[in-house]
């Protein structure tokens, strides 16, 4: 999805430990050990001082939806500092600095828009699935009112054999409907995941939000397994697409949930206009931040053209990059 990012920049103050660190807004703990340790890591690699100094933030991503906030922030900052050192670091050390950074991470660090499969706790790529997803029409909306998830607070579960079977047959059905373009292959395997990761969050709209989308001809929905934000996917190629798109819009608003951005997987410059234009998001309730990443509140786009792509700035102090949410 092209539009919410992070902007970071990144002034080194000469004489100072990296640990010296001015965080603006305060709180952005997993930034800041970020940026430590992205200092450390270029100034071994450019045999200059690892030195602290100011970082500001800016982002427009809600937080705690599972849209990758925090991730976006730290690759952000990682880039930020990198420029500030006069170097660019590849996907891969990206990566691992935001797994020790942030524990886990989300892969906003690939900038080739290939869907991969993805270790989130490692930090690395285990398969690249394909060139690109099958063409999709995502009807965005949010769960539980917007608000956000404390996903440490979760309950957490070992994966038993049959959850391993379970998510092989899913990895087989994933990579044959990436081959193929399948829009309704893909449409199965996302609800089969979000039927898996129900089981932890219990939203309670799950049932609805599965029946509109059976009702209104959608291939079937998205739902993060680390937040709210959720997707009703259609097969552009469908008849009557225009039909069921505003149909899947009034019954998401019959049920009170609110719709966020329609978009596609489609190429660069692909538009979503024809599609039903519906309200902005958040009609009764802004998303508040958590505690770790504090943000002024934000609201999403109601329906926008698909840009797609990251746009970076930045490369001399004081660096910034600008890192984008892909979904």
């Amino acid at each position: 999805m092209a539009g919410p990012g992070s902007t970071a920049r990144f002034v080194r103050r000469p004489g100072t430990p990296p640990e010296a660190l001015t965080v603006v807004p305060a709180g952005r703990t997993k930034a800041a050990r970020a940026a430590v340790l992205a200092v450390v890591e270029c100034a071994a690699r450019t045999g200059r001082p690892a030195e602290g100094g100011e970082l500001r933030l800016t982002g427009d991503i809600p937080v705690g939806l599972g849209m990758g906030s925090s991730t976006s922030d730290v690759i952000a900052t990682v880039r930020a500092v990198a420029g500030a050192y006069g170097v660019r670091l590849d996907a891969g050390t990206v990566s691992r600095l935001a797994v020790r950074a942030e524990r886990a991470c989300d892969p906003l660090m690939l900038d080739d828009g290939r869907p991969v499969l993805f270790a989130q706790r490692a930090g690395r790529v285990l398969e690249v699935l394909g060139p690109a997803l099958p063409p999709l029409v995502v009807v965005g909306c949010t769960l539980g009112g917007g608000a956000p998830v404390d996903t440490l607070a979760l309950p957490t579960a070992e994966a038993d054999e049959g959850d391993v079977r379970a998510g092989e047959r899913l990895r087989r059905m994933l990579r044959r409907a990436v081959a193929t373009g399948d829009a309704r292959l893909l449409g199965e395997v996302a609800t089969a995941s979000a039927w898996r990761g129900q089981r932890v969050l219990q939203h309670p709209e799950f049932d609805a939000l599965t029946g509109l989308a059976r009702r209104t001809g959608a291939v079937g929905v998205q739902i993060a397994h680390s937040g709210a934000v959720a997707g009703v996917l259609f097969d552009p190629a469908a008849p009557g697409l225009r039909h069921r798109v505003r149909g899947c819009l009034r019954a998401l608003d019959a049920y009170g949930i609110p719709a966020t951005r329609t978009f596609t997987t489609f190429p660069t410059g692909t538009t979503t206009e024809e599609f039903a234009p519906h309200g902005p998001a958040h009609r009764r309730v802004d998303r508040p931040a958590r505690p770790d990443t504090p943000r002024r509140p934000a609201r999403l786009p109601a329906l926008r053209d698909d840009e797609g792509g990251l746009r970076r700035r930045g490369g001399t102090p004081p660096a910034s990059d600008r890192s984008r949410a892909a979904r």
